[in-house]
């Protein structure tokens, strides 16, 4: 692994309360620029309007992680950041009404709606795909191969160590490094 990538006991969350830590910071917008992009789609908003709503989004995350307190129940995060996305619609769509913004709105204060149960899907799906990117670097191909085919393709670990030219040990060993490296990088995303 990369030095820049060392391991530590602070979670990701933990290092945001900290500005000035732009590691930190450049991996959560890495994560979740595009979930809150796809949140804002799915609220209407046009391209321009969801990509101001993003930085927006972001920018509140920064003032206001310093005061956020993970109570330590699943989701906590996710629905402290769904929070600040429903504010900034509410604040849009108070300078532009649109039709359709106080259903939105409703269903997503409701927890068991479907707008926030795809809201939760398309959560994992994003966090997931960027703690993916965010790893991808740091392994050798083979290594990223091994961990692909097993853990996301299904296959057996005696069938990627033939089609790898690997044992089936080194498979097994390859899976694990990137699964333990993905655990450290998502300590406090997927809560």
């Amino acid at each position: 692994m990369s030095s820049s990538h060392s391991t530590t006991s602070l979670s990701l969350l933990n290092r945001l309360r900290d500005p000035a830590d732009g590691d930190a910071w450049a991996r959560l917008a890495r994560v979740y620029s595009g979930l809150l992009s796809a949140w804002f789609a799915a609220a209407g908003l046009q391209p321009a309007d969801r990509e101001d709503l993003t930085q927006d989004a972001l920018a509140v995350v920064l003032r206001q992680m310093p005061d956020f307190q993970h109570c330590g129940r699943p989701g906590a995060f996710r629905a402290w950041l769904r929070g600040i996305a429903t504010n900034l619609l509410r604040e849009y769509w108070r300078a532009r009404p649109a039709a359709q913004a106080d259903s939105i709105l409703v269903e997503l204060a409701d927890p068991g709606s479907g707008l926030n149960r795809a809201w939760n899907e398309e959560h994992e799906r994003h966090v997931l795909a960027g703690l993916l990117d965010l790893a991808r670097p740091e392994f050798a191909e083979s290594t990223w191969q091994a961990f692909r085919r097993t853990g996301f393709d299904g296959k057996p670990a005696r069938q990627v160590a033939e089609e790898l030219g690997l044992t089936v040990n080194a498979v097994l060993i390859a899976k694990s490094r990137v699964l333990a490296r993905l655990r450290a990088l998502a300590a406090g995303l997927l809560d």
